[in-house]
């Protein structure tokens, strides 16, 4: 299995070890399209993004892979902005889970950093009253 896809397995095992304000199910994928009707439920993607290798000295490397986490729901049709408030508290609640932690199934992958961006797309929110956000989490892997 190759590094990147190791680290998202993990990532996804990881935020499903954990506890949150309501229930998520993290699942790997490369292609995170869904209907508006599957976005009824909450879903939480787990898409390997980059792969970089750079020199850590003159024979080993690190590896560092950034991995999606986005976070999407179809909105009610009132209480829109509470809904996004509470979905943003959840964004929130797994960045934390997973900052500053190593990955049980990839021990050797080191947390380096998580983005949120976008932090609420405004254009899936225009489209289809769709909530997506979206973390950016960087892991760093010696070999």
């Amino acid at each position: 299995m190759s590094t990147l896809v190791g680290v998202a397995d993990a990532v996804a095992a990881h935020i499903n070890a954990g506890t949150y304000s309501r229930p998520v199910t993290a699942e790997r994928t490369y292609q995170p399209a869904f209907t508006l009707e599957d976005l009824k439920d909450l879903r939480v993607s787990v898409v390997p993004r980059t792969f970089g290798i750079s020199a850590a000295s003159r024979d080993s490397s690190i590896v560092e892979c950034v991995i999606d986490v986005g976070v999407q729901q179809k909105l009610p049709a009132e209480g829109e902005q509470a809904e996004i408030d509470a979905l943003l508290d959840l964004v929130e609640e797994i960045a934390d889970h997973v900052r500053l932690t190593r990955l049980p199934g990839a021990p050797e992958a080191a947390w380096v950093g998580i983005a949120h961006e976008p932090v609420v797309s405004s254009e899936s929110l225009e489209q289809h009253r769709v909530f997506t956000s979206v973390l950016s989490v960087t892991y760093r892997v010696r070999r």
